[in-house]
């Protein structure tokens, strides 16, 4: 292929909410729109992914489809032709490589993720699936189908993009040149150039970042949430008694989380934000100016979104899906021949 590959993506399930959007999906589309001229855009939706938790399956097709239009309405082109976007489960390489790549991974090599631990923790222990043991596997298949050597993951991924190198090393080792190396997370951390950590944490329990899953919403923010919840929202949110704005994420998380979600949602910088509001003591005055500000942001992006032709991510959908199954086949192809299952 002449051009390098980056691949990434979110889960399909769930409404979107600000978090996701200014800490994900916005760098995603801004990585696409300045990256596609150079490199080949794979944007998936992780529609198998969403299985790894509880999900509402009658409601995962709608979602699928929103969460695109969001992406569209965020900016997304589908107009240029090495930006793509497809659904991982209508390219049924990703699990027959999956598979493969499983009967080469060993069971410490999986108990040793992070993430795992952390989720399946929230979890009774009959509905902690296998799905979600090995995740990592099915993510490595995602990138190594399609050559990619950049792979945009924020701290609590980057033990899953290592193994995703060492698994496509073992069996390169092993069989010969199968697949390309995705770029070892400094690299990838390098290139994307954005602070992958930085995240907007829940509003009413700021020590927690800002989470679609989470059993209460009073501290989400929707995107399709009208402009006056969201400033109940804010007003809402929990702050503290000290009684002086203060970015302190240690000492005061709730004011440091507004000043944040204030810079993200005006596009100044946070020094900007900062220098504007340190030292001040009226929180009410602060908190009515971030609700207005996140108020007219989903006003104007709710406008956008009812613009969203569906029928051109359709078009876009079933061209892009095409060409993946091409690319992905071929890789898959090599694999089986190179393990047996091919003459």
């Amino acid at each position: 292929m002449s051009k390098q590959v980056i691949l990434t993506g979110l889960r399909a399930n769930n409404d979107l909410h600000i978090g996701n959007y200014l800490g994900a999906l916005l760098p995603i589309v801004d990585m696409a729109k300045t990256r596609a001229d150079d490199f080949q855009v794979n944007l998936m939706v992780a529609d198998l992914h969403s299985f790894t938790t509880p999900v509402d399956h009658n409601k995962l097709q709608l979602q699928i489809m929103d969460n695109l239009r969001v992406y569209v309405a965020a900016g997304l082109p589908l107009d240029h032709e090495d930006i793509r976007i497809f659904r991982q489960s209508y390219v049924p390489a990703h699990t027959e490589l999956a598979w493969i790549l499983d009967c080469f991974t060993g069971m410490g090599e999986m108990n040793r993720m992070v993430q795992f631990k952390e989720k399946s923790s929230l979890l009774s222990e009959d509905r902690i699936s296998v799905g979600l043991f090995n995740y990592p596997v099915l993510m490595a298949a995602d990138y190594l189908l399609y050559d990619a050597s950049y792979v945009p993951v924020g701290d609590d991924q980057t033990q899953h993009l290592e193994y995703g190198r060492d698994i496509a090393q073992r069996l390169n080792n092993n069989f010969g040149e199968l697949f390309v190396v995705p770029k070892p997370v400094k690299e990838q951390h390098e290139f994307f150039g954005k602070d992958q950590g930085l995240r907007i944490k829940d509003l009413a329990e700021p020590s927690k970042k800002m989470s679609k899953s989470t059993d209460s919403a009073k501290g989400v923010i929707f995107l399709n949430d009208t402009a006056d919840a969201a400033r109940e929202k804010i007003m809402s949110a929990t702050t503290d008694s000290l009684g002086n704005i203060s970015y302190d994420k240690e000492k005061q998380p709730g004011v440091a989380n507004l000043i944040d979600l204030l810079a993200l949602i005006s596009g100044r910088s946070l020094d900007e934000v900062r220098q504007k509001y340190e030292g001040q003591a009226q929180y009410g005055t602060f908190k009515a100016e971030v609700a207005e500000a996140v108020a007219m942001f989903l006003t104007d992006f709710q406008a956008e979104l009812a613009k969203v032709d569906t029928s051109a991510i359709e078009a876009k959908l079933a061209t892009s899906e095409e060409q993946m199954n091409i690319q992905a086949n071929g890789t898959l192809l090599k694999v089986q021949r190179a393990v047996g299952l091919r003459a």
